[in-house]
C-alpha cells in the first residue's frame, strides 16, 4: 500500500527560530537604505510633516546637526531634497553655486564626508508653479529643461555632492547630465536615473513635505501606473544614456516591475518607498490595525526579495535604531 503521507515537508525548515533564519532567503541591511531628507532654508525650528509622522522639514541652520546624528546611528546614504523660498517660472536658484541645492551638498559633506550624499535633480521645489522644468503655455517644455537640469547637476556635484539624481522624467535627462558633468570635469560623479517613475497617487504626502505649488498633474511626463513594457523601455534607456544605478518608484505596490528590471539589467537597482507608502504604515498602526515594526520590516524585504539592491525609506532612521 502507497504512502499516504507526504515525502517532502517544507515544515520541517520552519520549526524553530533556528531554522528559519538559516533558511532565510532574502535579507537587508542597515547599508541598503537611503535616508530621504527635507531641508528648508530660512527657518529656524523643525517643521512636523502632518501627513509623515516622524518626519519634519528640517531647518537649513540645523542641517549639520541632524547628518550628525545619521551618521553616528549607522546611516551610509542620504537624498536631500529642498524647500525653497525663492521660486521662479525655472527654478534658477538650483543652479546658483550659492543656492539650496548647492549649500544643502556642501553642509552634509563638509559634515560627515563619508557620507554618501544624492541630490534630486529636479525643479518642482524651486519653481512658482511646481512643475519639474520650464512651462510653455502649459506643457513642460523638455529639451529646454534637459539644458536646466545639467547646470543644477554641475552645481550639486561642485559641492561635492557624490550622486546626481534626476527626478525629472524628462527624455534624455541622464544623457544631457553626463555630457554636462564630464564637461565640466566631473567623470567620477554618479548619476541615480529615477529611470521608472509613475505618475503616482502614492506621491501625495510629498507635497506637503517638499512646499510645492503643483496645481493638476505630471501625467505628461512621468509615467501611466498601468505600463510595464513602458517602464522596462525607460529604464533601459537611462542604462543606454550613462546611467550608473536606476531606480523604481514607487517600490512596494510596483515590484513586478522592479523584478522585471532586475532580470533586464545588470546595474544596481535602487526602489523608492515613498512618501504615501510610509504613512499608510504609520497611519494604520496608529489605529490599532497593523503591527507598525513587523509591517515596516515586511515592506522593506518584500522590495529587496523582488531585486532592489538599495531602498529609499523615510523608515532608515527607525531600522538603525532599532535594528533589523
Amino acid at each position: 500500500m502507497s504512502n499516504m503521507f507526504p515525502v517532502s515537508r517544507p515544515r520541517r525548515l520552519r520549526q524553530s527560530p533556528a531554522l528559519r533564519s538559516v533558511f532565510q532567503e532574502t535579507e537587508f541591511r542597515l547599508e541598503d537604505l537611503v535616508l530621504p531628507i527635507f531641508v528648508e532654508e530660512g527657518i529656524d525650528d523643525f517643521v512636523p510633516i502632518t501627513s509623515m509622522p516622524g518626519v519634519n522639514r528640517i531647518p537649513e541652520s540645523r542641517l549639520a546637526g541632524e547628518i550628525e546624528r545619521y551618521a553616528r546611528a549607522g546611516i551610509r546614504s542620504v537624498m536631500t531634497f529642498g524647500v525653497s523660498h525663492h521660486l521662479d517660472a525655472t527654478g534658477s536658484d538650483t543652479w546658483n553655486e550659492n543656492g539650496l541645492v548647492a549649500r544643502m551638498a556642501r553642509i552634509c559633506k563638509d559634515t560627515a564626508p563619508e557620507l554618501l550624499v544624492m541630490s534630486d535633480t529636479c525643479f518642482c521645489e524651486y519653481t512658482s508653479h511646481g512643475h519639474c522644468g520650464v512651462l510653455h503655455g502649459h506643457e513642460v517644455d523638455n529639451d529646454a529643461t534637459l539644458i536646466n537640469l545639467g547646470k543644477q547637476a554641475v552645481v550639486a556635484a561642485q559641492a561635492g555632492a557624490d550622486f546626481i539624481a534626476p527626478s525629472a522624467a524628462m527624455d534624455g535627462q541622464v544623457q544631457a547630465i553626463r555630457g554636462a558633468l564630464d564637461a565640466a570635469g566631473f567623470h567620477q560623479t554618479s548619476i541615480m536615473a529615477y529611470s521608472t517613475k509613475f505618475a503616482s497617487s502614492l506621491y501625495g504626502p510629498f507635497r506637503e513635505a517638499g512646499g510645492t505649488a503643483l496645481k493638476g498633474d505630471r501625467k505628461a511626463y512621468q509615467m501611466n501606473p498601468m505600463n510595464r513594457r513602458e517602464a522596462i523601455r525607460e529604464s533601459l534607456l537611462d542604462e543606454q544614456e550613462g546611467a550608473d544605478a536606476l531606480m523604481v518608484k514607487p517600490a512596494g505596490a510596483y515590484l513586478d516591475i522592479i523584478r522585471d528590471i532586475r532580470e533586464a539589467s545588470r546595474l544596481p537597482l535602487a526602489a523608492y518607498q515613498v512618501s504615501g507608502e510610509y504613512a499608510m504604515i504609520k497611519f494604520g498602526a496608529a489605529a490599532g490595525a497593523i503591527d507598525e515594526a513587523r509591517v515596516m520590516r515586511e515592506s522593506l524585504g518584500a522590495i529587496k526579495r523582488a531585486g532592489a539592491d538599495l531602498i529609499l525609506t523615510y523608515f532608515a532612521m527607525d531600522i538603525a535604531r532599532d535594528g533589523i
